[in-house]
């Protein structure tokens, strides 16, 4: 279940990605590869010392940075290709990240990520068959998966900051009654830009005298077909990187029923069905990719997505068209 993971679980100290923590990290990575190791990092990225580390954490988790080898008396942090695509201040895709979709797309960059940093995410998004359930069940499955991959077996407490994570990252809000106010308060809601996606619900918990929330016995709800409303460029751009990942790298073809039900595709860990991953592919094909792209039927695979151009490249080719660019994430600057 952990396949291509690493055994990461609580390290974000239960914060989500906030606002402008990306950004930030960005900016002060380019000016200082040691930036996470100083005594005055608190200062330079104006938060917490403990969300110093939770913000090194979501920035490598999105593949936004490598940390290096150890010099110096700190291990340097470096920005990655990807990172000076979407967050370079001049030419960047959406330094900010204003557009909705940029959301999407760091969610996927997030779940598909070789390594990926968040298991318990990736096991929620891409195993987990139920769409309705405890903290206590998540707990044990994270728990067993955990174990049956040969990892030693993590602290309740640790699974349980990333349920309190994910949660604060994605769950819909819930509203005092008679009111417009989130009961977590307007500036947690504010500051956790991907609440929007709205990819969970939290139902409201039954205390049990424990101080830790996700220790409680709330319930939990999936959205399983809230990604149907990403960008078409964004989930075809996806399905051709899975292509890429799992070992297309040249001209070829893929099943669209292992892009919608593979644990790692693009129809699990984005949430899509399978209408909305055809309408995108059917739309890059007789659009952006009309002379590399093409959907038809096969008698032993059903509907295949076929071509003629390495996938990764055409991936790049459907970002840059989206963000009006000249050239993709995967793309040397």
């Amino acid at each position: 279940m952990f396949g291509n993971c690493v055994p990461d679980f609580g390290r974000h100290g239960s914060y989500p990605p906030r606002l402008g923590w990306l950004p930030k990290v960005h900016v002060a990575v380019g000016a200082d590869p040691l930036v996470f190791s100083r005594p005055q990092a608190p200062v330079v990225l104006g938060v917490g010392s403990s969300m110093v580390r939770a913000m090194r954490f979501w920035s490598r988790a999105f593949g936004l940075i490598r940390i290096g080898d150890r010099r110096s008396g700190g291990h340097p942090a470096v920005a990655t290709r990807r990172a000076a695509w979407l967050l370079d201040e001049d030419r960047g895709a959406d330094p900010y990240l204003e557009d909705p979709g940029t959301l999407w797309l760091l969610h996927w960059w997030l779940l598909s990520a070789r390594p990926c940093h968040v298991p318990t995410f990736r096991l929620l998004f891409g195993q987990w068959w139920r769409w309705h359930f405890l903290r206590s069940e998540l707990r044990y499955a994270v728990r067993t998966a955990a174990v049956a991959a040969g990892w030693r077996e993590p602290a309740d407490s640790l699974i349980n900051r990333d349920i309190t994570a994910l949660i604060a990252m994605y769950a819909e809000p819930r509203y005092r009654p008679g009111t417009r106010i989130p009961e977590e308060g307007l500036e947690n809601f504010l500051t956790s830009p991907f609440r929007q996606l709205g990819l969970v619900d939290a139902a409201p918990e039954h205390r049990d005298g424990t101080e830790d929330p996700a220790s409680r016995g709330g319930e939990l709800l999936i959205h399983r077909h809230r990604g149907n409303v990403a960008p078409r460029a964004i989930l075809a751009s996806a399905s051709l990187e899975y292509a890429h990942t799992w070992g297309t790298t040249g001209p070829g073809s893929i099943a669209l029923t292992r892009l919608h039900t593979d644990p790692l595709g693009p129809g699990r860990l984005m949430l899509t069905d399978h209408r909305a991953l055809h309408a995108a592919l059917s739309w890059a094909a007789n659009g952006p990719l009309a002379n590399y792209v093409t959907l038809s039927e096969s008698s032993l695979d059903g509907e295949l997505l076929s071509f003629a151009a390495p996938p990764r490249a055409l991936a790049d080719r459907l970002l840059a068209a989206y963000y009006n660019l000249s050239d993709g994430p995967g793309a040397p600057r």
